[in-house]
């Protein structure tokens, strides 16, 4: 008997509302090859690349691992991270090679940009996220997504002056990637009482009823857990837009735009950044792009974290002593990171995960927050780029190597032709080699 063999473009098909709807399909065994490393009609697996960005750095003396290479351990800061430990990789003492005139900004444009700011403080180049998806972004629905927390508005550049907007909105998310008529974020106030509540399932369900019957055993069990999670994921975007605990210090609008109360005062972080996760690992397993960035804080976020005594930028500055407060928000940055790496790495592609096809780097516009410090950078990354990059290792650069050389690495992680990164004192032409297995 021939083995079935699915295309890897297949999506379920139906009718809502008299508007035609598809929906994408994570990858299954019937459109792999028999070993799972590349497609059944040759083509290799996608690679994705992810940015999680938060603002105002950290405190150096927790964040950076004691040992370096294959045997360290993870520091106080990294604790969250212990469930995907062996998918990441710490990178520490690299330094934003300019003149640190303009705080929080000197370092968000030589990490992101690896080019200086302009006269007026803006970008002057793309970012990262950009220039990558410049590259990789041809082949997909969405040549790039940019999402965000709360009010972060993110760093994500086209160029000079063209700056991408964030989606804050899990359930306009929702909307974009999985109803057709739903591309540009803010375009549609989404009222949970009408009939977007109702499931897209509904509108595939002939075309999915199809695929189930022609699918192998294991195919069915992975089909039937995406829409599981998808069904999961809209009860969840429904419960999320109901009234919140009635608090004095929480006021409902009357109509909100698929937003996320605040409760005493400060913004649901956690619990929309978990929300976030599931729809990126979404967007990225059903290959509506491949390139995401994640705003969770901007650069000067004043958030009013749980549990803190004042917003997360003054706290940076003004609180005294070993700043036990900035830590523990420091903490819950690495908490929301381990929540976006968690449902990445729980979707199975090929013979790994979809985190193992792809690389998502974290960091911050500094490192000590209190001086606007541009040296000993924060990064992290995480999964291995489908086998390029070292994974479960710590990166000292024993020199202060310019952060421009982890961008350069990245776009080669990437299989972007490149053999230099960045303009000026970001000047790179090198890589941080020893990342690459």
């Amino acid at each position: 008997m021939s083995r079935f063999i699915l295309p890897r473009r297949t999506v379920l098909s139906g009718l809502f509302g008299g508007t035609a709807l598809s929906l994408g399909l994570p990858p299954l065994e019937a459109m792999f090859n028999v070993n799972g490393n590349a497609y059944a009609d040759g083509g290799a697996l996608p690679k994705r690349f992810g940015m999680f960005f938060w603002g105002n750095g950290n405190r150096p003396e927790k964040w950076t691992p004691l040992a370096s290479g294959s045997t360290w351990d993870l520091s106080e800061s990294l604790l969250p991270l212990a469930a995907v430990k062996s998918h990441l990789t710490v990178v520490s003492g690299l330094e934003v090679k300019l003149v640190n005139d303009a705080p929080h900004g000197t370092g968000a444009a030589g990490i992101l940009t690896a080019a200086p700011l302009d006269l007026q403080g803006n970008f002057t180049a793309a970012s990262i996220d950009q220039v990558i998806a410049q590259e990789v972004g041809n082949d997909t629905l969405y040549r790039s997504l940019e999402t965000g927390i709360d009010t972060a508005t993110g760093r994500s550049y086209n160029g000079p002056n063209s700056k991408n907007p964030t989606e804050t909105s899990p359930h306009t998310l929702f909307a974009r990637i999985f109803g057709d008529t739903f591309r540009e974020p803010g375009d549609l106030t989404i009222d949970p009482k009408l009939a977007l509540r109702r499931s897209v399932l509904d509108a595939v369900m002939n075309d999915t009823t199809a695929l189930q019957n022609r699918v192998g055993a294991n195919d069915k069990i992975r089909l039937e857990q995406h829409l599981d999670g998808i069904r999961d994921l809209e009860l969840r975007l429904v419960r999320l837009e109901e009234d919140p605990p009635a608090l004095e210090a929480c006021l409902l609008p009357t109509e909100p735009d698929a937003d996320y109360p605040y409760i005493d005062g400060r913004p649901q972080l956690a619990l929309t950044n978990s929300v976030m996760a599931d729809l990126i690992a979404m967007a990225f397993a059903c290959d509506q792009t491949r390139v995401i960035s994640h705003w969770f804080s901007d650069p000067v976020s004043d958030t009013l974290y749980p549990d803190a005594t004042a917003g997360h930028h003054d706290l940076t500055h003004n609180e005294s002593g070993k700043q036990s407060g900035v830590q523990a928000i420091t903490v819950q940055c690495m908490e929301a990171y381990a929540a976006v790496l968690a449902a990445m790495a729980a979707i199975p592609e090929g013979a790994g995960t979809l985190l193992d096809n792809s690389v998502v780097m974290a960091c911050s516009e500094v490192s000590l927050g209190q001086t606007h410090a541009i040296s000993d950078m924060p990064v992290l990354l995480a999964g291995s780029a489908c086998g390029v990059l070292k994974t479960d290792y710590h990166y000292a650069s024993a020199g202060q190597e310019s952060t421009s050389k982890l961008l350069l690495t990245l776009l080669q992680a990437m299989d972007i032709s490149a053999s230099s990164h960045g303009v000026g004192a970001c000047f790179a032409d090198t890589t941080l080699s020893d990342l690459f297995v």
